[in-house]
């Protein structure tokens, strides 16, 4: 069977929340606009023959607060939080908690005071807690903002594009800032044992793999053959069908352990899980089939404004070193070693020189 790459595209529905936001102009006190977010812009009429020349059209919208890195500290108490007091969510897994108690060192570095809801719940109870003022700080991801959050479809494969789209369409409609975005994107991916044969390999060199060695196995958990952003993202992009005979379900933690003995020739991970350093993995690279899962920091924009400047050098200093190894091995800290998030997070903060 051929193996084809097909190139992912810029679909309509970034570009039309894009336009929508733009045309609100910078009041975050506007209305979410009566048409959908994906609703082609209707056509302008014609000029008359008298109006002025058309100007080129204005640059696209960009959210001030996704930037690379230009306000990274070098130490969190470079920034004064003294009087304010945060209130820091996470969601309930363990790359969550690492983040959830960075940012509860950086505050109270910075002079803040903390409210500790680390380790508060999903997606759906930090986002409610968020949008009713009851936390005021978690780490969101891009993903998740574009198609839960704000309910688009088709994201884009591009980080930077996505994460601007999301944060022009979060403070447009819900009044919600994203700040900076991580440089690791915590998605699906495949994992092989890093001493078996198959190491070195993309996903469309493991697609291969597969189709050549009937005795190949791919194990995945119950969700992933059935998700949206799931297996048919990687079937698609290389026009080949996983055979059934070569698929196994297992449960997801099951999955690691018989990935690194060799009984799961391919297994189904989380790209920054800790037991893929903790067991010997190798990640399988991915071109850009999945979708992106950048994370940033969320909060009010009324939380926001009480001190902007502190909380966008926060938020990007935390995320600046944070690449897919980095957060993998934070994170294998807590899940391989058992040790505390909090005092996994205090140890890389002195290591980047943030505290003392």
């Amino acid at each position: 069977m051929r193996i084809k790459r097909e190139p992912k595209r810029f679909v309509a529905g970034f570009a039309a929340l894009a336009l929508v936001v733009a045309a609100c102009g910078g009041d975050d006190d506007n209305d979410v606009a009566d048409e959908p977010a994906d609703e082609p812009a209707e056509e302008p009429a014609d000029e008359p023959a008298d109006e002025p020349e058309a100007t080129d059209p204005p640059a696209a919208a960009e959210c001030e607060t996704i930037t690379d890195f230009a306000n990274v500290l070098d130490r969190f108490d470079e920034v004064d939080l003294s009087g304010i007091t945060v209130n820091v969510g996470s969601k309930d897994f363990v790359e969550q908690f690492v983040l959830g108690e960075l940012l509860v060192v950086a505050v109270e570095a910075a002079g803040g005071d903390v409210i500790n809801n680390v380790n508060l719940g999903g997606t759906v109870v930090n986002r409610d807690a968020l949008e009713s003022n009851e936390i005021d700080a978690y780490w969101e991801y891009n993903g998740t903002g574009w198609t839960v959050h704000l309910g688009q479809e088709d994201p884009s494969f591009d980080r930077d594009e996505l994460s601007n789209g999301v944060c022009l369409g979060d403070l447009e409609a819900n009044d919600i800032r994203w700040l900076g975005v991580s440089p690791f994107n915590n998605t699906y991916g495949f994992a092989t044992a890093g001493d078996m044969e198959p190491t070195g390999l993309d996903l469309e060199g493991m697609a291969q793999y597969v189709l050549d060695n009937p005795d190949a196995t791919v194990c995945m958990e119950t969700e992933y053959p059935n998700r949206p952003d799931g297996l048919v993202l990687f079937e698609d992009a290389y026009d080949w069908t996983l055979p059934d005979a070569q698929a196994e379900i297992l449960d997801i933690g099951v999955i690691y352990d018989e990935t690194a003995t060799g009984n799961c020739t391919f297994g189904e991970v989380f790209t920054t899980d800790g037991r893929i350093p903790a067991l010997g993995l190798e990640l399988i690279e991915d071109p850009g089939v999945h979708i992106l899962y950048n994370v940033s920091l969320t909060m009010p924009d009324s939380v926001y404004q009480e001190a902007p400047e502190a909380f966008q050098a926060i938020a990007e200093t935390i995320l600046e070193p944070l690449d897919n190894d980095t957060m993998a091995e934070l994170n294998r800290r807590v899940s391989a070693d058992g040790e505390d998030p909090n005092a996994v997070a205090e140890d890389f903060a002195r290591q980047q020189g943030w505290i003392d």
